[in-house]
């Protein structure tokens, strides 16, 4: 039974609500323009029945803000009331974009800031909302998911406070580690992969590529994202190849010990397109050097798939790469927030997730299995074979 028929033949948990902090405010109305669109057709027999009571809308968005004091200081308001319904809350913990301010001064808002605003909703909704899940796309403090030395755990804090706070479930995509779930086993914790979004976006913009083992393969930047270069080379039916990262541990530079030097293992990349798919771009310097690394090696052409584009150093190395040939394209999502030069960039495509995180959020609305949109497999090998008919 498909996913669609599941939804028709299944009744929602309660009224459905979406909160989208001000951090993605475009991407939570997208979301909510899909919903609207999902339901507008279904359910046409039923309809009347009390039970699918606010069912079909033309907003399930709540009006809410969170006003800050002359300190600093914040609040959360809900402008609505939310009680009795099933409450979505999405936020980008990663969006550096808004501002408050403190005693008088402009201050760029920290994804700390963001977390304290979603634990300041969440307080607002407890108690009244029949169930709370937390969208974040970015699991806040995902990079600090286990400790070395006298680390403190702040991703596993985290999530245990949202646990605390009354939260059902946690969704989140390409969690830097899976395994920082641990730290709340007895609550709903997901993390999507937005791999057949890539795909579409990369047979959309680079239409010449040849999907076949003479002609690409997949790249792991490093150890850490060996599962997912893993899964895409096998989807492909390409080879895949892996580089590993030598680091100095006896220095500490941002936060993190400083790479030394990346050293590959693979086959031979010569006059072969190449994918280096990671979860995300920080400041993009291991991305580069592992670019530039290929190109050096005879690779045709170098296409960077990332979930979270970051660029916390602002893109003038991209723009001297690409320029240089070292790199050709570069894909990452709309799941965080993205400066509007890089939609600029001649180098630079969206894979658009708004239709997938509707497609979630009606799902665990109805109860129903989310297992096939976890793992799109089907959807991957349809889309090659229309691939491979040209269809696409």
């Amino acid at each position: 039974m498909s996913n669609i028929e599941l939804l028709e033949k299944t009744l929602p948990v309660a009224p459905l609500k979406i909160v989208a902090m001000e951090s993605c405010s475009e991407l939570g109305q997208k979301v909510n323009d899909h919903i609207v669109s999902f339901r507008k057709n279904t359910i046409n027999e039923v309809s009347e029945s009390p039970l699918y009571v606010n069912y079909r809308s033309k907003n399930y968005l709540v009006d809410c803000c969170c006003p800050r004091f002359g300190s600093g200081e914040g609040k959360g308001i809900l402008k609505e009331t939310i009680r009795g319904t099933d409450l979505f809350i999405m936020t980008d913990v990663c969006n550096h974009s808004l501002t408050y301010t403190v005693n008088g001064h402009p201050n760029h808002m920290s994804p700390d800031d963001h977390f304290q605003d979603l634990k300041r909703i969440i307080s607002a909704a407890t108690g009244k909302a029949h169930r709370i899940t937390v969208i974040m796309p970015f699991l806040y403090e995902s990079r600090q998911h286990k400790r070395t030395a006298r680390e403190s755990l702040d991703c596993a804090l985290a999530l245990e406070e949202l646990a605390a706070m009354g939260i059902a479930n946690i969704i989140t995509f390409d969690a830097h580690d899976p395994r920082v779930q641990n730290a709340i086993p007895l609550n709903g914790f997901d993390s999507f992969n937005p791999l057949y979004q890539f795909m579409k976006a990369l047979f959309r913009e680079v239409p010449d590529l040849t999907v076949d083992k003479d002609h690409l393969m997949v790249i792991s930047p490093d150890e850490g994202a060996m599962h997912r270069a893993v899964y895409f080379s096998n989807m492909l039916g390409v080879d895949m190849g892996m580089f590993y990262k030598r680091r100095d541990y006896s220095k500490i530079v941002n936060g993190k010990n400083p790479i030394v030097a990346h050293e590959f293992l693979g086959d031979d990349v010569k006059d072969k397109d190449v994918i280096i798919i990671d979860d995300m771009i920080s400041s993009g310097e291991s991305m580069l050097d592992v670019a530039k690394q290929l190109k050096e090696r005879k690779a045709k052409r170098v296409i960077a798939c990332t979930t979270f584009g970051l660029f916390t150093d602002g893109f003038e190395k991209f723009d001297e790469y690409y320029k240089n040939g070292y790199l050709s394209k570069v894909i990452t999502t709309n799941l965080t927030y993205l400066p509007p030069e890089a939609k600029e960039k001649p180098y630079f495509i969206t894979a658009d997730l708004s239709k997938y995180l509707a497609i979630i959020i009606d799902s665990l609305n109805h109860d129903t299995p989310i297992g096939s949109v976890m793992t799109p497999t089907e959807k991957i090998h349809a889309l090659l074979e229309r691939r491979m008919r040209a269809e696409f």
